[in-house]
């Protein structure tokens, strides 16, 4: 199977060609786009997709990073995998980018407790915290929404901070981006395929409605 990865929850974007084999898991290639411009996303994929020597055609799934993170990233990578899915009827998967970035801690020789750190805005994180041994990855707590006091509470009881920006708020931490290399390979013997109006970003915050007010009458 050849999986596509679309990860654009973070101000690291990748796309990456996966091809499942008997033994592990083969990455064909990976297109990183770094940095607060414009987001490519089409190029990207055509560039993965070249580099990888495959055609859109050959491609039978994509797993999409569902944040939390950018609205915006996260709101592109599941609008292409919805529109690829009407063309082709390929399958869909959704995963967590908070479990990608743990997954990329394990990957780096990390060890013992993690906590995921993302940037929620309006002075918030999505936290989550998760034991890491070589071979295995458990989680501790669930995602969550914390203030600064929160996360600085749970480094109290021991770990490192691991995310996308976390040393703008905590200088101890370790910068780690979600990748859609991971993400892909997260991907592999999954089968809770979804359809593309099943798939949403994680989004924690309870969505609120303002009643606009009437028109003022200028006289």
């Amino acid at each position: 199977m050849k999986i596509l990865g679309l990860e654009f929850s973070s101000p690291q974007r990748s796309v990456a060609a996966v091809e499942v084999r008997a033994e592990e898991p083969l990455v064909l290639a990976e297109v990183i786009e770094t940095g607060p411009g414009s987001m490519r996303p089409l190029a990207m994929i055509e560039e993965a997709l070249r580099q990888a020597r495959i055609e859109r055609e050959q491609i039978e799934c994509l797993a999409v990073g569902l944040g939390p993170g950018s609205y915006t990233g996260i709101r592109t990578a599941i609008a292409l995998a919805q529109g690829w899915q009407l063309g082709r009827g390929i399958k869909l998967l959704g995963i967590s980018s908070a479990e990608c970035i743990a997954a990329e801690a394990q990957a780096a020789g990390l060890t013992g407790r993690v906590h995921v750190i993302i940037d929620a805005q309006r002075n918030e994180f999505y936290l989550a915290a998760y034991e890491l041994k070589p071979a295995q990855r458990r989680g501790l707590s669930p995602l969550r929404l914390a203030c600064s006091s929160e996360v600085q509470q749970g480094l109290a009881s021991g770990g490192l901070l691991v995310g996308p920006e976390v040393t703008r708020w905590f200088p101890e931490g370790r910068l780690l981006f979600p990748r859609a290399a991971t993400l892909a390979r997260l991907s592999v013997g999954e089968t809770d395929f979804l359809s593309g109006e099943e798939l949403g970003p994680i989004y924690l915050r309870e969505t609120s409605f303002v009643k606009a007010p009437p028109p003022r009458i200028i006289p």
